[in-house]
């Protein structure tokens, strides 16, 4: 158990903390909430004894070990990867080195009786500590963590310091896991991970054995891990338990309920104000009006954090596009010699939403520089439909904004004049706020120039956006301003991103990309992992319609008749229930006819839906049908290297039909 008492911590004229208590039991998972700057990091570094209390008290058991993860500036050097991450068991191994030294010096008969039997004592003695620490198990804990940070058996002999800067923080991530300190404080360690890094961490973070805090802007990763969500405002903390979800739910009600209090105390002040003022010089009221100035004496004002100001953004009208969006035929790419992508096709038509995923080097940039046509394949097609208005965000799109121009001016300068209106309101909701609109973009953080480079990007009229990694250094705040945009986004979407949520709200379908090929999967990253995890399994069992890749074949169901699943067949309404008694109370009503409100947009939304998918599998099947059409000709089947593609695209086609048609069965049966 950690007990902060009376912690006060303040840099110049700003107070951070004033006279905070605050405990944290083991095994607890503990996420910090708290808009930029409100002190998150030196809350942790103040529990990891880098920084230091201006008041109070940091009382933590005489064995507690701590690690601390911070966001950057680490560096591992003169080592290689396996005997970096080793470092966490160095009593361990050096435990192990006295073990084989011991054994050879057995085998040498020059010793004395008397000195192999002490040399025999103290062999057994470390045998069983070892053994009772696991250290047997030593090498397996390694590869266990590296592997799931997304290091390869190749990385393994390579020096620690070829790696990144990314890389680097995953070393050091993997030290303090293999370590497991009895209090572990990470500092934005999701920043650097891929999905399936993320997806790992957050499994093993949930089974860690000891206490955990940490900060992350990641809100799928805080709603997986963490069991208490404590709020940094106002010079103090506020425990909210559950997930990062049941926080926003139970913050925003306690506001409201903080609100409602404030109003009432700034009426009952105002009231006694006005009697004081009315009847301060007569006589007969002397006592009255002196026990209401006592009392405002007493009064504590309630404070109210300032409400975080909600900025909604849509893009700026453009014409939309042709069916086809991109095609890609048989692309290769390849660098020094290494193959990236290895013949791959893609084909994008205009709507999709469309995340590209895979572990971090397999290609996905690569990918991205191919679509946009930044970058030539060495041998492949790339066709781009007709009237495709493409806008391109890269990795390092932040490092080519113009030092020299003003955070304003970098907008101002690209925006269409019926844009320039908006540009405060799109720079507030990216943090720029008052007097930080005039900075040169020279004196900015790195993640203060992504936060600006996205921004820019709202400001542009397109129908085609290839956004690769927008999410890096955006807090949560910032990323839902993004978010929202993009969900209003009429157009083509293809985007990179390493935050779940993010993927999970966008994605309509999934390119999977590593070993040199992209495999689509139609569906949302829930229904992608779902596939995956059927197609892992060794008896598959189809109890929901599979996401399956591209490659594959699948036939299409269609419904008979006008059954109670045909696409003309209306909704279910709500049933009611005949025996439910009236609300007893107004608070009954208004929960109840919330719930009906709820029931009927959900039924709204899924009736929505079933209509474009049946518009959608209409287009699809028409297209078979022109498609079967071509291969029905005499003379089809002679040129074999063009009638390929279009086999490929008619089992594709056929594929998507049947996966639309279990979507739409799905959404028919709720």
């Amino acid at each position: 158990m950690i007990q902060l008492v009376q912690l006060s911590k303040s840099f110049g004229g700003r107070v951070l903390l004033d006279s905070v208590s605050w405990q944290i039991d083991d095994r607890e998972r503990v996420g910090l909430s708290g808009p930029n700057g409100a002190g998150k990091t030196t809350l942790l570094k103040m529990l990891a004894g880098f920084e230091d209390a201006d008041g109070g008290t940091i009382t933590k058991p005489s064995n507690l070990t701590v690690g601390y993860l911070p966001q950057d500036g680490l560096n591992h050097s003169g080592r290689t990867l396996i005997e970096e991450a080793g470092l966490a068991f160095k009593p361990l191994l050096d435990m192990r080195d006295e073990i084989t030294a011991l054994e050879e010096r057995l085998g040498d008969d020059a010793h004395s009786e008397e000195e192999h039997g002490r040399m025999l004592e103290r062999y057994s003695e470390l045998q069983e500590t070892f053994r009772r620490l696991e250290g047997y198990s030593i090498d397996l804990k390694i590869m266990t963590v590296l592997r799931g940070l997304g290091f390869t058996a190749e990385d393994l002999a390579k020096r620690s310091e070829t790696f990144s800067g990314g890389w680097q923080m995953r070393i050091a991530l993997a030290k303090l896991l293999l370590g497991r300190p009895g209090l572990l404080l990470l500092d934005e360690p999701t920043n650097h991970l891929d999905l399936d890094a993320r997806n790992w961490l957050e499994e093993y973070l949930s089974g860690y054995p000891h206490a955990v805090i940490l900060v992350s802007h990641d809100r799928f990763f805080l709603d997986a891990v963490v069991t208490r969500i404590t709020e940094i405002g106002l010079r103090k903390l506020t425990d909210y338990h559950g997930n990062y979800t049941a926080y926003l739910e139970e913050r925003d009600a306690r506001m409201e309920r903080l609100r409602q209090m404030k109003r009432d105390q700034d009426e009952e002040v105002e009231r006694m104000t006005a009697f004081i003022n009315r009847f301060r010089y007569q006589a007969t009221k002397a006592a009255q009006v002196q026990s209401r100035i006592k009392m405002l004496e007493k009064v504590i004002p309630i404070e109210i954090p300032p409400e975080r100001k909600r900025v909604r953004f849509t893009f700026p009208p453009c014409a939309k596009s042709g069916r086809t969006v991109l095609d890609l035929k048989s692309i290769r790419k390849a660098y020094d010699g290494r193959s990236v992508l290895d013949g791959v096709g893609v084909h994008i038509e205009r709507g999709d939403r469309i995340a590209l995923i895979g572990p971090n080097g397999a290609g996905k940039s690569t990918m991205m520089r191919m679509l946009s046509g930044v970058e030539a394949p060495d041998s492949g097609t790339r066709t781009e439909g007709h009237q495709v208005v493409m806008q391109y965000f890269a990795q390092d799109e932040a490092t080519r904004l113009d030092p020299t121009l003003t955070i304003y001016q970098t907008l101002a300068g690209d925006a269409p004049l019926n844009m320039v209106p908006s540009i405060r309101n799109i720079l507030g909701g990216f943090l720029f706020s008052g007097d930080d609109i005039e900075k040169p973009v020279r004196v900015l953080s790195g993640g203060e120039r992504t936060r600006l480079a996205v921004a820019r990007m709202l400001l542009r009229p397109s129908n085609t956006l290839l956004l690769d990694e927008p999410t890096n250094h955006l807090d949560l705040d910032s990323k839902d301003v993004l978010l929202e945009a993009l969900e209003d986004f009429g157009g083509t979407l293809i985007f990179v991103s390493h935050d779940r949520y993010f993927v999970d709200k966008l994605a309509t379908k999934v390119i999977d990309i590593g070993g040199g090929k992209a495999l689509m999967y139609p569906g949302t990253y829930e229904e992608y992992l779902w596939s995956r995890k059927q197609q892992a399994a060794p008896v598959p069992t189809p109890s929901r319609p599979a996401a399956t890749p591209q490659h594959a074949t699948r036939s299409p169901q269609r419904p008979v008749g006008k059954t109670a699943h045909s696409p003309k067949a209306p909704l279910p309404s709500p049933k009611k229930d005949d025996e439910a008694k009236p609300p007893t109370s107004y608070e009954d009503r208004k929960r109840d006819e919330a719930e009906a409100r709820k029931l009927r947009k959900a039924q709204d939304t899924r009736r929505k839906r079933i209509e474009e998918l049946e518009a959608r599998i209409a287009e699809r099947e028409a297209e078979v049908k022109e498609i079967e059409a071509m291969m029905s000709a005499a003379g089809f089947y002679d040129n074999h290297e063009a009638a390929k593609p279009v086999i490929d695209r008619h089992q594709a086609l056929m594929w998507e039909v049947g996966d639309l048609m279990g979507q739409w069965e799905t959404l028919q049966e709720k």
